[in-house]
C-alpha cells in the first residue's frame, strides 16, 4: 500500500511540477460540469422545490385547456364545478387590477387580487394575522373588507400586529383589515398586495375566462377522476344552454405546479439539452487529452515494463492524475456554475425567483457531489480509455522506435471518431444558439409602427369614489395634460387607455363588435386615445384622418382602426363604414361609430408577436360601459415627449400630478425604449444563455480538434519521415493531414445537422409562441461555415508540424 500511495504521490508532484496539462484537462472538465450545474440549480430551484403548502402534489388547477395547459375559467363556468364529486375544497382567484390605497401612509397605485373564501382552504394555509372572508362579506354589497399580502403589511405597516380591525381607504372607498396572508402565498406567483372579495352573483352568467380555479381532491382521488369529471361537468353545461363555441372545448385538470411553470419548463428544458451538450463536447475532449497525454507516457512505460513493472503500476500515474483532473475540475466547475448564476441573476424573469434571489441549499451540496462524481468519473474513463488503447504497444516495439511508435497502428481511428462526435454535437448546440440570434436580429430590425425615443410614460388610475365614470376620468386627464405641457422641455403630452407597446399586460380586447347588418361578432383590441396620441408616438395615418378637439362627448361617435383591421373586416374600404358594438336589448347598449380614419399597424405584443387588430376611440367619447369595463382590468397611461432626457422630467411630472389631485397617486415611470426592450427580454435571455453554452461548444469543440490532429501527427511522425525521405514535399504531407482533418470535420457537421433536426422539437416548444420555426436554413448555414473555419484553424498547425518533420530524425526514431 505505501509503494501504491508514493505511486501515487509522485504522479501528483510531477503534475503540479508541470502544471500545464493539469490546467487545461481540469479547466476543460470544469467549463462542462460547471454549465451543467448552473442548469440543474436552475431547474431545483424553479421546477423541482415543492410548494410551501401542505400536501402541494394535491393542488390542482382546472379549466379548459390552452395547448399544454389549463387556462383561466369564467364565472359561470367556476359556479358549475361546484359540488364536485371526489373534491375536498375549490377556491378562485384573480390577478385584479391596480388600486388607489390610502391610509397608513402615502397613497399608493398597488396590485390587487380578488378571491372568494374557498380559495384559503384550498390552498392549505393560515392566515399570518385575523382571519379569512366570510359567507357574507363573499356576496354582492356585502360588508367591504380586505387581507393585506404580507410584503404589503411588511412595507406600508411595519409588521405590525395590530393592523387587524384597522380601516384603508381602497378606491376611496374605507374597507375594513380582516387579516395578513402568510409570507409563504408569494409562492403561489399572484401578485396582489390587497386581497379582496370575489363577491360573485349567484347564478351568475358571465362567461370571461380571467379567474384562476384551484382543487383540492379528497385522499385518494386522482387528479385525472377529477380532471374527466370536470370536463363531464362543463360540457353538459353548455350542451345545456346551446353554447356551440365552449362545446367544442376541452376542459380539465393539471397539478398546479405543472400549471404554474409551463413556460420555464420549455425554456428550461432548452438550457438542459445545451448544457448536456456542453458536458459531452467536454468529456470527448477530455478523452482527447488523455490520448495525448498516454502518447507521451508510451516510453516511460516501456522502460518500466522492460524493467519488470506489473500492468497495475504502469496504470497507476495515468489514474492518479485522472483523479487530480477530476476533483480539480468538479470543484472549479461547482465554482464556476455559482459565479455565473449570481451574475445572470438580475436577468432572470421574477417567476424564476419566487424568495427574489437564488439560494444554495441541501439540494446544492448534492448537485456538489453528483459534480464531483461526474467529473471523477468522466476523467477515470477517460484515462482508462487512453491505457486501454496503448496495451497494443509492445515495450520491445517502443524502445526500438525511441518513443516514436505512439498508440500503434490503429491508434487514429479512436481520434477520428472523437473529431466526428465533437464536431457533430457543436453543430447542434450551434444550430440552437444560431436560431435565437437570427431571430433577435429579425426583431431589432422589425419596424414597430411607432417611434419610442425620447418618451416618458407613467400610470394613473382615477381613484374610483371621486372619477366614478369615463367623463369624470376624461376631465382628470385633461386636467392633468395641461399640467403636464407646462413642464420645461416637454412639447407633446397624451393620455391613453393602452401604450402602443406593452406585453401582453396591456392588452385590452373588447368583444361584441361587428359591421352593420352582420350577426358575425368579433373581438379586437381597443383604445380611448387622447387627439394628440398618433402624432406624439409618430403612428403613420394612411387614410382619412385622426382626432380632433371637436370629437366630444355627445358630437358625432368616431372610430379610427389600423390597417389590420381595415383589411380584414373591410376589404381595404373602411373609410366612412360604420362599427357596432352589443345588439339592442343587450345590457352594454347599441353603440355605433362611424370610421373617419386608418392608421399604421403597430407591434403591440412585441416585434415577434403578431400585429393586431385595433380599434381607436377618442377618450372623451368612451361610453361608461366600456371604461368600466377596462377599469377593471387597467390603469390609464400617460406619454411626455420633449427635448433631453426624458427621465428628467419623474420629479415634475409627479408634482403636476399632484397639483392637480392631491390623492391621485402614479406609478411604474418607464422609458418607452425601456418598455419596447422589455418586450424581446425573455428572448435576449434565451440568447444570451444559449449563445454561452455555444461559446463552450465552440472553444471546446476546437481545442478538441487541435488535439485529436497533434495525436495523429505525432503517432504518424516516422510515416511522415518515410514518405519525405521518398520525396514527398512539406505541402503534400500538409494537405494529407488537412485533407484527413476535413473528411472528419465535414462527416461530423452532417452528423451534428441532423442531430439538430432531429432535437428540434425542444426548439419547436419554445419557438411556436413567437411564430418561428425551428428549422433555419440561415443559422444552420452559418453555424456550418464557423465550425468549418474553426476546423481548418485546428488542423492548420498540426498539418504544418507535419510539413515539418526531418526525414533522419523520424527514420532513426530519436526523440525531439
Amino acid at each position: 500500500m505505501n509503494i501504491w500511495l508514493a505511486e501515487i504521490w509522485r504522479a501528483w508532484r510531477a503534475s503540479l511540477r508541470r502544471p500545464g496539462f493539469l490546467l487545461l484537462a481540469a479547466g476543460v472538465l470544469a467549463l462542462g460540469v460547471g454549465s451543467t450545474a448552473a442548469v440543474f440549480t436552475l431547474i431545483d430551484q424553479v421546477l423541482l422545490q415543492p410548494l410551501p403548502v401542505p400536501q402541494a402534489s394535491r393542488l390542482l388547477v382546472a379549466g379548459p385547456w390552452n395547448g399544454d395547459h389549463v387556462s383561466a375559467v369564467s364565472p359561470q363556468q367556476y359556479q358549475h364545478m361546484q359540488s364536485l364529486e371526489g373534491v375536498q375544497s375549490l377556491g378562485l382567484i384573480q390577478d385584479g387590477p391596480k388600486l388607489n390605497i390610502a391610509g397608513g401612509g402615502q397613497p399608493e397605485l398597488v396590485p390587487a387580487s380578488y378571491a372568494d373564501r374557498g380559495l384559503l382552504p384550498t390552498v392549505g394555509l393560515s392566515l399570518q394575522l385575523g382571519r379569512n372572508f366570510s359567507a357574507e362579506e363573499d356576496r354582492p354589497h356585502g360588508p367591504q373588507v380586505v387581507i393585506l399580502g404580507h410584503g404589503f403589511w411588511q412595507r406600508r405597516y411595519g409588521g405590525d400586529a395590530g393592523v387587524i380591525g384597522r380601516s384603508i381607504s381602497i378606491e376611496g372607498t374605507p374597507r375594513t383589515i380582516v387579516g395578513v396572508l402568510p409570507q409563504d402565498f408569494a409562492a403561489l406567483g399572484f401578485a396582489g398586495d390587497v386581497v379582496l372579495p370575489a363577491a360573485l352573483p349567484p347564478n351568475t352568467v358571465n362567461d370571461g375566462t380571467n379567474y384562476m380555479a384551484l382543487l383540492r381532491p379528497n385522499a385518494g382521488v386522482a387528479a385525472a377522476t377529477v380532471a374527466a369529471e370536470v370536463d363531464t361537468r362543463l360540457h353538459a353545461m353548455y350542451v345545456a344552454l346551446g353554447n356551440d363555441d365552449w362545446r367544442r372545448a376541452h376542459f380539465g385538470a393539471q397539478p398546479f405546479s405543472a400549471w404554474q411553470h409551463a413556460d420555464a419548463g420549455h425554456v428550461l428544458t432548452l438550457f438542459l439539452a445545451s448544457a448536456l451538450f456542453v458536458l459531452l463536447i467536454a468529456l470527448v475532449n477530455l478523452t482527447n487529452l488523455m490520448l495525448l497525454r498516454a502518447l507521451s507516457r508510451s516510453h516511460d512505460a516501456a522502460v518500466r515494463g522492460a524493467l519488470g513493472a506489473p500492468m497495475s503500476r504502469l496504470a497507476l500515474p495515468a489514474l492518479a492524475e485522472a483523479l487530480l483532473v477530476g476533483v480539480a475540475g468538479a470543484l472549479v466547475g461547482m465554482l464556476l456554475a455559482m459565479i455565473g448564476l449570481g451574475a445572470l441573476q438580475s436577468h432572470m424573469p421574477a417567476e424564476w425567483l419566487p424568495n427574489g434571489r437564488l439560494h444554495f441549499d441541501a439540494a446544492t451540496w448534492l448537485l456538489a457531489l453528483l459534480a464531483l462524481l461526474v467529473g471523477l468519473g468522466g476523467a477515470l474513463l477517460a484515462a482508462a480509455l487512453g491505457l486501454w488503447r496503448g496495451r497494443r504497444v509492445t515495450g520491445i516495439d517502443e524502445l526500438r522506435e525511441g518513443g516514436r511508435s505512439g498508440l500503434g497502428p490503429h491508434s487514429g481511428r479512436l481520434g477520428r471518431v472523437l473529431v466526428v462526435a465533437q464536431v457533430a454535437l457543436a453543430t447542434a448546440l450551434l444550430s440552437a444558439a444560431g436560431l435565437f440570434l437570427h431571430t433577435l436580429y429579425d426583431a431589432a430590425r422589425t419596424p414597430l409602427g411607432f417611434d419610442s425615443d425620447g418618451i416618458l410614460t407613467f400610470e394613473l388610475a382615477p381613484v374610483l369614489a371621486d372619477y366614478p365614470d369615463a367623463a369624470a376620468v376624461e376631465r382628470l386627464s385633461t386636467r392633468v395634460l395641461e399640467r403636464l405641457r407646462a413642464i420645461p422641455g416637454v412639447t407633446t403630452v397624451t393620455s391613453t387607455t393602452n401604450l402602443p407597446a406593452d406585453l401582453w399586460s396591456g392588452q385590452f380586447n373588447l368583444g361584441g363588435l361587428h359591421l352593420p347588418g352582420s350577426g358575425e361578432m368579433f373581438n379586437t383590441q381597443y383604445r380611448g386615445v387622447d387627439p394628440d396620441f398618433f402624432a406624439l408616438f409618430g403612428i403613420a395615418t394612411h387614410e382619412g384622418r385622426t382626432f380632433g378637439r371637436n370629437d366630444i362627448r355627445g358630437g358625432e361617435p368616431v372610430a379610427i382602426i389600423n390597417r389590420a383591421m381595415a383589411q380584414k373586416h373591410y376589404g381595404g374600404q373602411a373609410l366612412g363604414k360604420l362599427i357596432q358594438r352589443g345588439e339592442r336589448g343587450d345590457h352594454a347598449g347599441l353603440w355605433s361609430a362611424r370610421i373617419v380614419g386608418v392608421v399604421g399597424d403597430t407591434n403591440q405584443f412585441g416585434p415577434l408577436e403578431e400585429q393586431p387588430e385595433v380599434l381607436y376611440v377618442p377618450l372623451a367619447q368612451m361610453t361608461d360601459n366600456a371604461m368600466a369595463i377596462f377599469r377593471s382590468f387597467e390603469p390609464m397611461r400617460f406619454a411626455l415627449r420633449g427635448h433631453g432626457d426624458p427621465n428628467a422630467w419623474r420629479d415634475a411630472l409627479a408634482a403636476a400630478v399632484t397639483a392637480v389631485a392631491p390623492n391621485q397617486p402614479i406609478a411604474n415611470v418607464r422609458s418607452m425604449q425601456g418598455i419596447v426592450r422589455s418586450t424581446t427580454a425573455d428572448m435576449r435571455l434565451n440568447l444570451l444563455l444559449v449563445g454561452i453554452f455555444a461559446a463552450l461548444a465552440l472553444l471546446l469543440a476546437a481545442a478538441g480538434m487541435y488535439a485529436v490532429m497533434a495525436v495523429a501527427v505525432a503517432a504518424r511522425e516516422r510515416e511522415f519521415g518515410v514518405r519525405s525521405a521518398l520525396g514527398a514535399s512539406p505541402w503534400r504531407l500538409m494537405r494529407l493531414v488537412l485533407r484527413g482533418g476535413l473528411w472528419q470535420i465535414g462527416l461530423g457537421l452532417v452528423l451534428g445537422v441532423g442531430l439538430a433536426l432531429g432535437l428540434s422539437g425542444v426548439l419547436r416548444a419554445v419557438l411556436e409562441d413567437i411564430g418561428r420555426g425551428a428549422v433555419d436554413p440561415v443559422a444552420i448555414g452559418g453555424v456550418c461555415a464557423v465550425l468549418a473555419v474553426a476546423g481548418v484553424l485546428a488542423c492548420l498547425v498540426p498539418a504544418l508540424r507535419a510539413g515539418r518533420v526531418h526525414p533522419m530524425r523520424a527514420l532513426r526514431g530519436s526523440r525531439e
